[in-house]
């Protein structure tokens, strides 16, 4: 017989008022974000309305272009639903890759538009992405989505009858624990988070290049969550397509790296 120690409860709810705490945690993410980023900048001597600017235009295209990533990736989901159903954010579904990689494009062509230094900006915000994550993905955990296999482990998580897989669903079969793969995520971005600082204080790299330890280091973390997971999602040569843009991410992320250093110095870091 299956015995747990412990495991972490279901949310008891998803909504406070008329905001999901999806949306509440993703909006806390991204303030952290920004704060953490303006006083990197500020730091070097930079105004932090430079990246109130810069987030003003960078945070709705990552919106936008995470919601790309998820209807292109997961387009079965949205089979035989309404139209309206693409734009129904509120309920998850949002593919990080694609929010980030927009977001971060739009947001050097507004530090170029207002003549910011753009390696500078990179450097400076690069330690917010995985900070915005780390908190943003306690949204799954509040939509009781994108659990990992079933476990007995003492920090397993509880998903309700109604969230559980289909085979669960409408019978009176036991519900197991699952992986919480959100608080792996979630904890393994933090950690990003105090790497990124420490080796930017180490000046171990020229600038602009900041950005290669977050792809290295966010790739090699989704890797192993990604082979967790047992949501539906389509494949490539038998992988997850998701396992396909981590082996991606830690590819490019080690090409910026190791390219040719320039003279330029190293800002000062925070």
């Amino acid at each position: 017989m299956r015995f747990v120690f412990a495991s972490i409860p279901s949310p008891s709810t998803n909504s406070i008022g008329p905001f999901t705490f999806y949306g509440l945690m993703i909006a806390l993410g991204v303030v952290a974000a920004v704060m953490l980023s303006q006083r990197r900048w500020v730091a070097r001597g930079g105004d932090e309305d430079d990246i109130s600017s810069i987030a003003l235009w960078a945070v709705p295209a990552g919106v936008i272009g995470a919601r790309i990533y998820h209807i292109i990736t997961d387009w079965q989901n949205f089979s035989g639903e309404s139209f309206w159903k693409l734009f129904a954010i509120r309920e998850g579904g949002l593919g990080i890759p694609g929010g980030m990689f927009f977001g971060v494009l739009v947001g050097l062509w507004v530090a170029r538009r207002r003549g910011l230094d753009l390696k500078g900006v990179l450097d400076a915000v690069v330690p917010g992405l995985p900070l915005a994550q780390a908190i943003g993905r306690w949204g799954n955990y509040f939509n009781q989505e994108l659990y990992g296999r079933a476990t007995d482990v003492p920090w397993a998580l509880e998903i309700d009858r109604e969230h559980a897989p289909l085979e669960y669903r409408g019978t009176d079969v036991p519900v197991p624990t699952f992986h919480p793969t959100f608080l792996y995520e979630s904890l393994w971005n933090f950690g990003l988070v105090a790497v990124i600082l420490w080796i930017d204080r180490k000046r171990w790299l020229p600038p602009g290049r900041l950005i290669s330890v977050y792809l290295i280091g966010y790739g090699i973390g989704r890797l192993w969550v990604e082979s967790l997971r047992i949501d539906a999602a389509n494949e490539v040569a038998g992988l997850r397509v998701n396992i396909w843009m981590s082996i991606a991410l830690i590819v490019g992320g080690a090409l910026i790296a190791l390219w040719p250093r320039s003279t330029e110095s190293t800002p000062v870091s925070v």
